[in-house]
């Protein structure tokens, strides 16, 4: 099974050391619409989440399964505006930048299973902890080559909502999407198919 590193305590991994790591797209989780403090202003944004295998760097995260790719993850507002994150990130990845008719629609899971070059930094947390970041993603140099991806893919969107995936993603991404718009809209709308008794009670 896949495994979503991210940075929280109670691991005895160390965090991934800064440096430039051939990298491959293989999970792209649809957070929803959710609300984020940001400098001081409550903000509705609609997040996503993108993880990145470095097969190149593994380590041991259950004996069971041996050795596994290291990942890190990063979350974007999902949109292709000028000024946002997602799309100069994207526009580094593919080398070139959008044309308006690209960024009035693009389907970002077709980035699933691609290799880029990450740039990964660290910093401190206002706890003292160190975790690893992305700084940059662009293209693999000319001549370099990313290992065959080994995780699974993984898409989750509203669209075609997968619940076994849901399930096994970390308890602390599945309740930021629980806290979704999108979900609370897609669980009553899910209620609503359901029957009830007098007492209020469901039937099937």
């Amino acid at each position: 099974m896949p495994i979503i590193a991210h940075n929280h305590g109670g691991t005895n991994i160390a965090p991934i050391a800064p440096g430039s790591y051939a990298a491959r797209c293989y999970s792209m989780v649809q957070i929803g619409t959710i609300t984020e403090n940001i400098a001081g202003t409550d903000k509705e944004l609609h997040k996503v989440r993108i993880t990145w295998e470095l097969p190149n760097e593994t380590a041991v995260f259950k004996e069971e399964n041996g050795e596994q790719p290291r990942v890190i993850s990063e979350e974007y507002t999902l949109s292709l505006n000028e000024k946002a994150n997602l799309r100069k990130m994207l526009q580094s990845w593919r080398g070139k930048a959008f044309t308006d008719k690209e960024a009035d629609a693009f389907d970002i899971t077709v980035l699933v299973g691609k290799p880029c070059m990450l740039s990964i930094s660290q910093k401190e947390s206002k706890k003292g902890n160190t975790f690893s970041y992305i700084s940059a993603v662009s293209l693999l140099p000319k001549g370099m080559e990313c290992p065959p991806q080994i995780n699974a893919s993984q898409v989750l969107s509203f669209d075609t909502w997968d619940d076994e995936l849901f399930q096994s993603l970390p308890d602390f991404i599945k309740d930021k999407i629980k806290g979704s718009k999108e979900y609370n809209a897609m669980q009553n709308a899910d209620n609503n198919d359901v029957i009830h008794d007098l007492d209020g009670n469901p039937i099937f």
